[in-house]
């Protein structure tokens, strides 16, 4: 079983047996641990935390029907960051659970939110931000969340959140 595998198996049964759920609304996938997501010591490999996260992703905007009116407006989803802190490790054969939302959102991109936990405690947690993107460049949140009959208020910035954005500026500067 590997990613595409994983990825197919996802947007099938978000697509076609889960319920729609709005833009705000978390989400859970379970999800175990397989032998071509280990690295050399034993344990998930840091960077398939990132791509598993990529299937919430994919869950997450097919339930709530903004990859299909993105794709009809020529718009794709990209990411453009993220921000993780790995706590324990995942063991070979692991049931987890990988939690997801969409937390906020400013002028130019929507942050999320995710955590892997297994048996109540949180294995990994971070945030990661993304857009859409049409022929033009990264559509304005105005513009896209207009067109997908989103509110434009956002809710409040997680303390995270602006701290994860203070140090990019940070580091651009």
């Amino acid at each position: 079983m590997n990613l595409y595998f994983r990825l197919v198996w996802i947007w099938l049964l978000a697509r076609f047996f889960k319920t729609r759920i709005a833009v705000g609304d978390p989400i859970e996938l379970s999800l175990r641990v397989w032998p071509t997501d280990l690295d050399v010591n034993g344990h998930m490999n840091n960077g398939r935390y990132m791509t598993i996260t990529d299937l919430a992703f994919v869950e997450y905007f097919t339930r709530t029907g903004l990859l299909g009116a993105a794709l009809r407006r020529g718009w794709r989803p990209m990411l453009g960051g993220s921000l993780i802190s790995y706590r324990r490790g995942l063991k070979p054969f692991t049931r987890y659970t990988l939690r997801f939302s969409m937390v906020c959102w400013d002028r130019r991109w929507n942050y999320l939110q995710f955590r892997f936990l297994h048996d109540g405690k949180t294995m990994a947690l971070g945030h990661a931000k993304g857009a859409l993107v049409g022929r033009a460049g990264v559509v304005p949140i105005e513009q896209s969340r207009a067109a997908l009959g989103l509110a434009a208020a956002s809710p409040a910035f997680p303390p995270a959140v602006s701290a994860w954005i203070q140090a990019e500026r940070l580091l651009r500067a």
